[in-house]
């Protein structure tokens, strides 16, 4: 837990810095990040954790569709507030004026960040029946969560830094997007440590993660070629994220 815990949060403060080196007009990389990210993020989603969800739900899969459902849509209702910062979108003119704090923008990457790190609880996935590599699910979905949030801090931060026109506001109102994965783990391994691995909260938050991951990946692969044109560089990156997910699944 705590491994979880420090990694999340200090994956968002070191990209919340990346804006000193990369300019935020300059998104070449950011688009080779989320290209990656995305790839990784959706075949972990498939692979994993949907997987995992429906042999936890105790036959009931039927209703783990609609937790599913749940998460897809409600990312859709919290991209209307952030504006899909959460997968690099960088549009100042989205978000306010000058001098003025995106509350809503804020508040809407929290919940975000606090659903994901809710289901990073490590002695569920070795309970999961017939999974081979059980265990190592928890470090996957971490590893998938952490890629995420390196492009959404870059993306954050630009926004921030451009309405508080100061690094230092910008980043400590950064920390609220920090905190939130960190403060889902200890939500879910302390207050919720009683509940079942198969139990019905966990099978809910395991769905809605499930479906929030796959509007964000998917969103990213079709956004980083809108107008499908052949782009080398992005298909080497979405492989690359795609194979790393793949070979880290039989290691």
């Amino acid at each position: 837990m705590i491994i979880a815990i420090l990694a999340l949060f200090f994956t968002v403060v070191f990209s919340g810095f990346l804006v000193k080196v990369f300019p935020p007009h300059n998104t070449k990389w950011l688009k080779m990040a989320l290209a990656f990210s995305g790839a990784y993020l959706f075949t972990i989603t498939i692979i994993h954790l949907l997987p995992d969800v429906l042999m936890e739900s105790n036959g009931s899969g039927y209703g783990v569709g609609y937790w599913v459902l749940a998460g897809f849509f409600l990312q859709l209702v919290l991209e209307i507030f952030s504006h899909g910062v959460e997968h690099g979108h960088i549009h100042h003119h989205d978000h306010g004026r000058v001098g003025s704090m995106p509350f809503l923008l804020l508040g809407s990457l929290f919940v975000h960040s606090f659903l994901e790190g809710s289901i990073l609880v490590e002695q569920r996935y070795p309970a999961v029946a017939g999974h081979a590599h059980g265990g190592d699910s928890f470090y996957l979905v971490l590893l998938g969560v952490t890629l995420h949030h390196i492009p959404a801090a870059f993306a954050l931060m630009s926004v921030l830094l451009f309405r508080l026109e100061n690094f230092k506001k910008a980043f400590l109102w950064l920390l609220i997007f920090a905190l939130g994965s960190p403060l889902g783990i200890i939500f879910s391994n302390t207050v919720l440590a009683q509940e079942a691995p198969n139990g019905l909260i966990y099978t809910a938050l395991t769905g809605l993660v499930a479906g929030n991951f796959l509007h964000i990946s998917t969103t990213i692969l079709f956004e980083t070629s809108p107008d499908h044109r052949f782009n080398r560089n992005k298909l080497v990156a979405t492989l690359l994220g795609l194979v790393l997910a793949l070979i880290s699944d039989f290691i």
